[in-house]
């Protein structure tokens, strides 16, 4: 079993940067990070694959958000920069522990991620 928590989450003005940090109490195949605004669905947001550090974004964020992982300490950062209101969101970080959501096309289904934090607050004021 690997638990996750999430830190990080605040309030940051639109423009501004900020990180999220995700502990694993395990090593997982991959990390995930997914976000839900309010009065929506949870929707993903990016994935690292832990032995190589391959990224996959969606493509609301790329170019602004940079997810990394540290396999030693276990960690997965969400590094968002240029954040606007429209990123406001709670952000859950995922682990993939089968390796089942590098499948084709399969990194944006949550039934592939086995674990999951209990998310992190964070809002972007305009």
């Amino acid at each position: 079993q690997v638990q996750l928590v999430e830190s990080g989450g605040g309030l940051v003005q639109a423009g501004g940067s900020l990180r999220v940090s995700c502990a694993a109490s395990g090593s997982p195949y991959a990390m995930a990070w997914f976000r839900q605004a309010p009065g929506k669905e949870r929707e993903f947001v990016g994935t690292v694959r832990w032995n190589d550090g391959k990224t996959y974004y969606a493509d609301s964020v790329k170019g602004r958000f940079t997810i990394s992982g540290d396999n030693v300490a276990n960690m997965a950062y969400l590094q968002m920069n240029s954040l606007k209101p429209e990123d406001t969101a709670i952000y859950y970080c995922a682990a993939d522990v089968d390796g089942s959501a590098w499948y084709p096309g399969r990194f944006r289904t949550e039934d592939e991620y086995e674990y999951w934090g209990q998310g992190t607050q964070v809002t972007v004021s305009s």
